[in-house]
């Protein structure tokens, strides 16, 4: 049966150790040289990045997060040991590892980051569909001669260099398709390699939590739950016509997922299709000024990823979220798009007043969607407004300062608040 060696990518026939540097890393698996799809997850990425920088954290347990009101980014595997998750509030996770010590995220170190994985992803295939900072699929199908090697050999290589070279470790489930592959990384976290291949694909879903389908969140699992749908063994029971008309669109992907099958493609020109930014305050407020400062200073970075990604928005979001979690969105379409700060706070801060007193609130977030190119933004100005012309003409310059002598080179008043 076809072996690689994980450390010194050796190849090899059946054994329990490389001959070659006689380490246990072994992967071995009848479809090693033949499958091509892959799923590559950073293991826990912005804890990994801190701890890569700060020595003196690597045997801590580290959480990435905000304040005690905040809630967990993510969590190094000794925190979550003892029983800390993303998304889950500040409070409960210092309640469950309350030696851990918490750090305020660095996207702009982990966003350099994730640009230099996915140029070594790059390196090995053209076809990469990134999902976030820190996982993307690959299709390595075809690659075998360019690189010498089968995929499997590549994917090894590709996570021992980014140990070595950037630091970090990343996980990797290789099968037949998407659906799989994504399965596969999450098996043998951290430092995985997890092989799912054609032949054993009903012998592993069978049995297996239908949880296991990606975005079945809280509320499908209640609707399958309610159908009596708890495994894959259940879902097979049920006719592809009898899901349909009980679960829509999804209920065809279901029954195919249930065998195993998933027919999309991986895409490098996966499309953005909205840019947001979120802050949840250390106590409930309904101060308009904190509010305001906390509005401004979400579209300035709101606007910083549109400008760096070249996009721009029609429509703006205002998100508040109260002391009860009850949730307020406001929206408003605009008649060109904008990538302009001054203009996505404007209008955000307009829909904020037309909230009222609604507050306190725990939570405020700001955010644009219906994308559009760069090329297309804040053309046709604003008649009720003649001065917007020059507030974008100033942007533009400060803009090019901050990026000359750094993002905190020029602030505005209501920044400080």
């Amino acid at each position: 049966m076809p072996s690689l060696c994980r450390d010194c990518l050796t190849r090899f026939q059946t054994g329990p150790r490389c001959p070659a540097c006689g380490r246990p890393r072994i992967l071995t698996h009848d479809e090693l040289d033949t499958l091509t799809i892959a799923h590559m997850d950073c293991d826990a990425f912005y804890a990994s990045v801190e701890k890569r920088d700060n020595r003196a954290l690597r045997d801590k347990p580290v959480i990435i997060g905000g304040g005690r009101r905040g809630v967990v980014s993510t969590a190094c595997y000794i925190a979550r040991i003892r029983g800390v998750r993303s998304a889950m509030p500040m409070y409960q996770a210092l309640k469950l590892c309350p030696e851990a010590v918490v750090v305020k995220g660095r996207m702009e170190v982990y966003a350099e980051v994730s640009r230099q994985v996915r140029a070594l992803m790059d390196e090995l295939t053209p076809l990469v569909e990134p999902l976030s900072l820190d996982e993307a699929f690959m299709d390595l199908g075809g690659t075998a001669k360019l690189h010498g090697a089968p995929p499997a050999v590549m994917l090894a290589r590709l996570v021992k260099r980014m140990q070595d070279e950037i630091g970090i470790s990343g996980s990797i489930g290789l099968s037949h398709n998407k659906f799989l592959a994504k399965i596969a990384s999450d098996l043998d976290k951290p430092r995985g390699f997890s092989i799912i291949g054609k032949a054993e694909t009903a012998r592993f879903l069978a049995g297996k939590p239908v949880r296991l389908i990606w975005g079945v969140g809280q509320a499908m699992q209640t609707s399958l739950d309610k159908a009596g749908i708890r495994s894959f063994d259940d879902l097979l029971r049920w006719e592809k016509t009898d899901l349909i008309a009980r679960f829509g669109s999804m209920g065809e992907r279901l029954y195919h997922l249930a065998r195993g099958e998933d027919f999309r493609r991986i895409s490098a020109r996966e499309s953005v299709k909205s840019i947001s930014k979120e802050t949840t305050f250390s106590e409930d407020t309904a101060d308009p000024d904190q509010l305001d400062g906390h509005l401004w200073r979400l579209s300035e970075q709101v606007s910083d990823r549109a400008k760096a990604k070249g996009l721009a928005g029609r429509t703006v979001t205002l998100k508040l979220k109260r002391a009860d979690f009850s949730l307020i969105s406001r929206r408003h379409a605009l008649g060109d798009p904008t990538q302009m700060a001054d203009r996505i706070y404007r209008t955000a801060h307009d829909l904020l007043v037309a909230t009222g007193k609604g507050g306190p609130y725990r939570l405020i977030g700001v955010g644009i969607s219906d994308l559009a190119s760069a090329d297309l933004a804040d053309r046709s100005g604003d008649l009720l407004d003649p001065d917007a012309g020059k507030r974008a003409a100033a942007e533009r310059a400060a803009d090019a300062i901050r990026k000359k002598f750094g993002k905190d080179a020029i602030l505005k008043g209501r920044a400080l608040r």
